[in-house]
């Protein structure tokens, strides 16, 4: 058998071979010198590829072929390690992923900025001032468009001069007007044409404290000359009367007038609501909790009242603000529980509950403003000034009072403290503390 050496090669320490049935004896290799420096290198098995895997960590699911790293100088068999597109170690062929060459993070390639959040909350800011500056202007002009100003003071004859402070003449009126006739009895609002006041109030804001002055609707006052509203002609004088016959006689601009004339206060803006509207505020704000001072009861009215705290929606609150034949003081101590119901029904509207939540606001405001009646002249701001300064006397942050009183007069009338009366109404010209007391 030629093994690939020939004889000519082989020396005495090598065996020959024969065709005897004798095997040859050993051979002796031989020695070969290696260049200096080499190294061997030991054949290796190949690594057989592994199954597939699946990686749902950094490895973006792709497919791994091994996971073993050759030791340095070691056989390589042409396998990646099994880190593949954005494997952990950043080592897979191609080096797409993360951590691989060229990826973020990688040596010598740009790191993922990081965010900006000073950005991002300034324009997270804008945004909102944005949207809440867009509902703030539609809201005005919703609510501007509501307000009926339908009283021009411009007509109102031979007025005082201006005072110090902003005085406001607040009236409830007993209009029918947007009340269905099933409306009418539940409220016991009856159906008489045309409309009276119901109740009065001047309410003063100054740097010294608000004020708030009922005005009984029985006072006995004269009633001054005046130009009719419509007509626009000079009547004269027509002597005394109750404060509500003004407004019968000619509206809003004569009540004006006749206020003015038996003060000598200046009525900077008027303001009336009517009975639906009071109720319908009512029942928005989900019922007003008052106590009730002592038990009442009034068939003309309707209040049917027992003493103690309890809940008015908004038929019961109006006949509890109208009744005036279940006190033993009639028209005063109607005024009194107005001023009591209007404490109440201030501070449970102006909370941030309904001011914040536009599901209730909005139905608040539209039930007051479909039947709020007031000056040409008024804004929503001059409305905003006078409600929460009436809220800040009825909830005891001012002066709340009625009208000094000094007896009775013709016709079950009450009649005014002169005397007293001019000191208040000096105290409010110049926008000074209220010292004046109602003596009933």
């Amino acid at each position: 058998m030629n093994d690939g050496w020939s004889d000519d090669d082989r020396g005495e320490r090598y065996g020959r071979g024969s065709s005897a049935a004798q095997p040859d004896g050993p051979r002796v290799m031989r020695h070969v010198q290696r260049p200096v420096g080499s190294t061997p290198v030991r054949p290796q098995r190949p690594v057989p590829p592994q199954q597939p895997s699946y990686d749902d960590g950094a490895g973006y699911g792709q497919q791994q072929y091994g996971n073993g790293v050759p030791a340095p100088g070691a056989y390589d068999s042409g396998y990646s390690d099994g880190q593949v597109y954005g494997s952990p170690s950043g080592r897979g062929p191609g080096g797409r992923g993360p951590g691989g060459p060229g990826g973020p993070g990688a040596a010598g390639s740009p790191a993922r900025p990081r965010p900006n959040w000073k950005r991002r909350i300034l324009i997270g800011s804008a945004v909102l001032v944005v949207a809440v500056v867009g509902v703030s202007v539609g809201t005005y002009f919703w609510a501007d468009g509501k307000m009926h100003r339908d009283v021009d003071l411009s007509k109102v004859i031979d007025r005082p001069a201006d005072g110090k402070g902003t005085n406001y003449l607040i009236v409830g009126s007993d209009s029918r007007d947007g009340l269905s006739k099933d409306q009418k009895k539940k409220l016991h609002t009856g159906s008489a044409e045309g409309k009276r006041t119901d109740s009065m109030m001047i309410l003063h804001t100054g740097d010294n404290g608000n004020t708030m002055i009922s005005l009984p609707r029985d006072s006995w006052v004269q009633i001054p000359s005046f130009k009719g509203s419509q007509s626009g002609k000079l009547f004269p004088a027509k002597g005394h009367n109750k404060l509500n016959a003004a407004y019968a006689m000619d509206g809003p601009e004569l009540l004006v007038r006749t206020v003015e004339a038996n003060t000598g206060l200046h009525i900077d803006h008027y303001a009336e609501i009517g009975f639906a509207g009071f109720a319908n505020i009512v029942d928005a704000v989900g019922g007003v909790e008052i106590d009730i001072p002592q038990d009442i009861k009034d068939k003309d009215s309707g209040a049917d009242f027992k003493k103690g705290k309890q809940t008015l929606d908004g038929q019961q609150a109006l006949a509890f603000v109208r009744n005036r034949h279940g006190y033993a003081a009639g028209d005063l101590e109607r005024t009194k529980n107005q001023q009591r119901f209007l404490s109440a029904l201030a501070s449970q509207t102006a909370t941030p509950s309904t001011v914040l939540n536009p599901f209730k606001l909005y139905p608040v405001m539209g039930a007051g403003l479909d039947t709020l009646i007031v000056d040409k002249d008024m804004s929503l701001f001059d409305l905003g000034d006078m409600f929460w300064a009436m809220k800040g006397v009825t909830s005891g942050g001012g002066t709340s009072m009625n009208m000094p009183i000094s007896g009775n007069g013709p016709q079950t009338s009450l009649v005014w403290d002169s005397g007293k009366v001019k000191q208040l109404v000096n105290e409010l010209n110049n926008d000074q503390k209220v010292t004046v007391t109602s003596s009933r």
